[in-house]
Parts: structure tokens; sequence; C-alpha cells
């Protein structure tokens, strides 16, 4: 008797999701390259302590790279004369250096040791892991085998990263369609306990905000004193940590800020207002074990959405550019 057809598309979701679980394991280099995780860790420790702001960039460069494409290492691609690509657009022209040279360094010394076997998105995902751990962060499992991706292209970017001007509607659904609920939204937000912003993405919020205010009124009025200056006379290439109390440290304060009007981000200081993502707020600010447990549960999550494996991607010899190119500068490569 033939299967019904929500029995067979449950069946054949269920064998791609095991198939891919299969490939993906924390065992992958053991044998291809045993001293994966002891090169990424003194490359990482290196970087971190030559440059602190390190560890909040590879976070940021980790979750661009997946919500756009899944994680592939489609960011770290460089733009060529027949395209433009995802780190040429405007929302990823902030991310520091230090972030794409941390994993360049990797993957020299991986190259050199084990040639051609560990791929750039392997390698984002567990530096990042390494220094989020290194600057007071959980340490969580990480499983391997990613491919890196072929192409890459800066018109995939809009719409998959939220903004500091977005709506919280826009920024929830936006997580949901990376199958990610508001509790995981909110805690993956929690990374901004580390980092800053430059005035640009939060100068709206200090200056003419509305007829009745000058500026927000949501916002801690000695806050906005300090920002002011900081941002005053257009110096819009300023910045300012996201967490003004501990900003190199991976903690909860970033919700207790939220709690006291010392949210920097228009979209980090909304979460406290929104019925849906208040009690979420709520209890990582009372309690930074839950915030911990489930930034862990959600960048497990995020670390295996849309993963590239087998012929779908490749192992680059370089994290800037696919393999073809380094053979043929000259060929087209996607559409």
């Amino acid at each position: 008797m033939a299967l019904p057809l929500l029995s067979i598309f449950l069946f054949s979701s269920l064998t791609l999701f095991s198939l891919t679980e299969s490939k993906l394991n924390i065992d992958y280099y053991n044998k291809t390259c045993p001293q994966f995780d002891k090169i990424i860790q003194q490359i990482v420790v290196d970087k971190q302590l030559a440059a602190p702001t390190t560890a909040a960039g590879a976070l940021r460069l980790f979750f661009h790279d997946c919500m756009v494409g899944g994680c592939d290492a489609s960011l770290l691609i460089s733009s060529n004369s027949f395209s433009q690509s995802e780190r040429d657009t405007d929302i990823n022209l902030s991310l520091p250096g230090d972030a794409y040279d941390v994993v360049t360094r990797a993957k020299t010394a991986l190259e050199l040791q084990c040639p051609g076997i560990v791929s750039c998105a392997d390698i984002l995902a567990v530096a990042t892991r390494d220094l989020i751990t290194m600057v007071g962060g959980p340490f969580y499992s990480i499983r391997l085998g990613r491919k890196d991706s072929f192409e890459s292209y800066a018109k995939d970017v809009e719409g998959h990263i939220a903004r500091p001007n977005m709506t919280m509607d826009t920024i929830i659904n936006m997580f949901a369609s990376k199958n990610l609920n508001v509790q995981e939204m909110v805690a993956l937000m929690g990374a901004h306990t580390i980092g800053f912003s430059h005035c640009s993405e939060f100068s709206k919020r200090l200056f003419k905000f509305s007829q009745t205010s000058e500026s927000d009124p949501t916002m801690n009025p000695t806050y906005v004193q300090a920002l002011q200056t900081l941002c005053g006379n257009n110096t819009k290439d300023m910045a300012a940590f996201n967490d003004v109390m501990t900003p190199g440290k991976f903690d909860n304060m970033y919700y207790i800020n939220l709690q006291k009007g010392l949210g920097l981000l228009a979209s980090d200081q909304a979460m406290i207002y929104d019925q849906r993502t208040k009690p979420f707020v709520e209890l990582y600010a009372k309690d930074q074990d839950a915030f911990f447990k489930a930034f862990t549960h959600a960048m497990e999550k995020v670390s295996v959405y849309q993963v590239k494996l087998g012929k779908m991607g490749e192992v680059r010899r370089r994290c800037d550019v696919v393999n073809q190119l380094l053979v043929n500068p000259n060929k087209k490569i996607g559409g």
C-alpha cells in the first residue's frame, strides 16, 4: 500500500536531517588534522591578546555569514571584477579587519599542517567559539565537516541581517525565517554584551529624536549626555561600547543595562518594552547561567543552519577566493 503523501514528506525530511547530522561531528578532523583544535586555539589566544576587539568582531562575522545562505564562509570571499560579494555590502563594511585576520591566520597555519583538509567555515565557527570562551562566555560543542560555498553575492544580504532601526516585528520575523524563535533571538542578541557600534547606528536616538523630545526618552539621561558628547559635530566614525558597564567581558550585563535604559541600539532597548521579548530579557538579567544555556543552544543551532556538505561546497585553499579563481582568475563564477 502506498504511503500517504504527508508520511512520505516526513520520512524524507527526517532522512535528510539524519544524513546531515551524521556527516557533521565533533571528531571530524581527529584523523585527518589532529592538531586542528590546538592550532586554532593558539592563533585565537595570540590575536585576542594583541587586539581585544577580535572576539566581538569574529562573533559578528560568524553571525552575518550564517544568516545569509547558511554557515558557509561566503562572507569571507572578496569581490572580483564580475560581482560584488557579501563582505562589501554596507552592513558588512563595519566588520573589523581583526575578525577576518584571525581566520586567515588560522587557515594559513592549518594549510601548512594539513593542506586542503579544513574548511574556512569550520575555522570561523571554532575560532568564534574559542574567542567567546576566552572573554568569559560559555563553551559549547561544534559539529564539524562544513564545506565552503562556491559563491558570494552582495544582493543576497539585504533582509537577512537585523538593522538597529528595524521594528521588533521585523526582527522577530527575520529570525523566524531561520527557524529561530523569540527566546533564541533574545539570547543571540546578548552577543552585544561585547563589541561596539558606530555613532551612525544610534545617533538618531540622540539628536532631534521627535517634535517633543531631543533624545529617545527610553534612554538613561546621563547616558544620553555622554553619547551626545561622543557623537556631536557629525563624528559618525566614532564608536561606543555596546555594553557600557563591562564592555570586554561576555556576561549578562547587556540585559541588566536594558532594564536601566542603557541599551545602545534602538533594537536592543526595544526588547524591554515588547511583551514577547521582555520576559526573556528579565530572565537573563537575573540569571546569567540561564542566558549562557540559552545562548549555547542558539549558537549550536545557528552553526548548522543550511551548512553545505559533500559536493555542495569545497575546502577553499584561501578563504577569500574560491578555488576555481586561483586556477583561472578570469573565470566567471556563478550567475
